[in-house]
């Protein structure tokens, strides 16, 4: 009889004097229905290059990270889809940890395998090892990347080496009674095929204690020829029953979600009733709802109905949810988990009583510098918290910018989002184009040139330079830039000129963030940010100093000097 579901088990092993010391990493997580029908289980490895504390980091961020970010992909994307834009967001945050530490690095061999219907699919870069047991036939299916320095062997592909990612991607058709033995590269020249093969069988009814054989004889094997045995580890995975052969799951079908049509008050979807129409544009609806079920307010964002064949647009609008999704921090909107199954494309926003900066700004004519500095660091610590994601926001404007009745700030429409080196940076300028420059956009968006995280810094700094003086640096804004001769025709405006209470130094900090060349700008956000957190953009005075502690020693010096000079007339 076949049945509906996969069903595996596995088993674990460690060999390491401290487990805490250990550089090695490994994790199986099987979730329930219907993410397991959707998304599969997946079991993944890593094994640091080093054994420093770091190294160790590295591996245990490597295997939860990507747990965590694949079962939390967009439901319509597809099994190496989410895997490589899992893995490649990884690399990019372990590499540019990398580049901000002196000793050790963020650097590991990583094999992931999800396993999702009755084909299984194998994600491999480093000098882990996988292989397969069926039957009899024992066989590797990594294939290991390393280069020989000086007699040692070093990974020459790994997570977090270098800011791009060479990812080995082998599918993989499954049988039931296969093993998957997952282990590092410190187990070569201690167990034979053979071994495996016995030491499997032997113990297949209990694959923990599979795993623990095979490291117990790994661990003698090395200690007889001389070398280290403490750094082993196995985990075993064995696919007990397979689902009966079903056609591609509908609800990956992208299609299969239609757009919703236009809503108005009082009209129901899933269950929501709409309260307001917060927006209306060119490329999506966003409305106030609540749940009839919980009884919560939300904002429901919603492609345009007008967008049924733009595709490319809608494959990035489901790309919007995931990303959020991985920030958290108080100043980034929040997403927001459906109650129920999704019938139409959407998805849910915590909603935020509150109006943009822009209607701030014309309802607070006489707002402090105080206060606008302390908007403007709040909105800083937004676009840092999606850099530490490797998010661009890429649009970055006054209404964009939410603030909620207590000051409090919040960044919102992720619309032009994008993730460093999971799109090319040209799409991703295409992306904005297709949403639409603004007066804030940075120069290199119009002009077609990489774009990064000092793109942000630019739309951030001419967003509070506005919020501080009303104006715009430049008379021709970046948005109208047709070439690059055009860049030199942009003369910055001194904000002091518009607003004297600025101080020189604020002034002097906005104009390197909004120069016209990328490469000039602040090399880190957090150089920027300072500027704004100095009380009203002014460095401290320095302190007067205390006169009259001189004043008394002088005077005692003047009385030793006068009792000196007696002493020589009165000899």
């Amino acid at each position: 009889m076949a049945h509906a579901q996969l069903l595996i088990s596995y088993g674990q092993a460690f060999v390491a004097p401290d487990r805490r010391t250990h550089r090695s990493s490994m994790s199986v997580r099987v979730p329930e229905s219907p993410l397991l029908s959707t998304k599969g289980a997946c079991a993944v490895i890593s094994d640091s290059i080093s054994r420093n504390t770091m190294a160790k980091q590295a591996g245990d961020l490597s295997v939860r990270g990507f747990l965590a970010d694949y079962f939390s992909t967009p439901e319509h994307w597809d099994v190496k889809t989410s895997a490589t834009r899992v893995m490649l967001a990884l690399n990019s945050w372990c590499y540019s940890q990398s580049q901000h530490v002196k000793e050790g690095s963020f650097v590991s061999s990583m094999s992931a395998m999800v396993f999702r219907g009755r084909d299984s699919f194998l994600f491999h870069m480093g000098d882990t090892l996988v292989f397969r047991l069926r039957g009899a036939e024992f066989e590797q299916l990594t294939r290991d990347h390393v280069t020989d320095v000086g007699g040692y062997r070093y990974p020459s592909r790994a997570l977090g080496m270098d800011g791009s990612l060479d990812i080995d991607y082998t599918p993989l058709p499954l049988k039931q009674g296969d093993f998957f033995v997952f282990t590092t590269q410190g187990v070569r020249g201690t167990l034979m095929p053979s071994d495996y093969v016995r030491l499997i069988r032997a113990n297949a009814s209990d694959l923990d204690a599979a795993c623990e054989r095979l490291a117990a004889e790994a661990k003698q094997r090395a200690q007889e020829r001389g070398y280290g045995g403490d750094q082993f580890c196995f985990q075993i995975l064995r696919i007990d029953e397979l689902p009966e052969e079903v056609e591609s799951d509908p609800a990956l079908i992208y299609g299969d979600l239609p757009i919703p049509p236009e809503l108005s008050p009082g009209q129901r979807l899933d269950g929501m009733e709409v309260e307001q129409v917060l927006s209306r544009n060119a490329q999506s609806r966003v409305y106030k709802v609540r749940d009839s079920h919980t009884g919560r307010t939300m904002m429901m964002k919603a492609p345009s109905p007008e967008l049924s064949l733009r595709n490319a647009y809608l494959e990035h609008f489901l790309l919007q949810q995931w990303v959020v999704e991985r920030v958290n921090s108080p100043f980034v909107i929040k997403v927001i988990t459906p109650s129920r199954p999704r019938r139409y494309l959407y998805y849910l926003m915590a909603y935020v009583e509150s109006e943009t900066l822009k209607q701030w700004a014309d309802r607070h004519p006489q707002a402090s510098l105080k206060q606008r500095l302390d908007i403007a660091n709040q909105l800083g610590k937004a676009i840092q918290a999606l850099h530490h994601r490797d998010i661009i926001h890429q649009l970055v404007t006054p209404d964009n910018v939410l603030i909620d009745q207590h000051g409090q700030v919040v960044l919102a429409d992720f619309s032009a989002c994008h993730m460093r080196d999971m799109e090319g940076h040209k799409n991703s300028g295409e992306l904005l184009r297709q949403v639409g420059f603004t007066e804030h956009t940075a120069p290199e968006y119009a002009l077609g040139d990489r774009i990064g995280r000092r793109s942000d810094q630019y739309s951030l700094a001419s967003t509070v330079y506005w919020l501080l003086t009303g104006a715009l640096p430049y008379s021709l804004t970046p948005d109208r830039l047709r070439s690059h001769t055009d860049l030199e025709s942009l003369t910055y405006k001194s904000a002091r000129s518009v607003n004297p209470e600025i101080s020189q130094a604020l002034d002097d900090a906005l104009r390197r963030a909004l120069d016209p060349q990328r490469a000039l700008r602040f090399r880190r956000m957090s150089e920027l940010l300072h500027a704004f957190r100095v009380p009203l953009g002014r460095a401290p005075a320095p302190e007067e100093p205390n006169r009259e502690p001189r004043r008394f020693w002088q005077g005692v010096a003047g009385i030793l000097l006068l009792l000196l000079v007696l002493s020589w007339l009165l000899r």
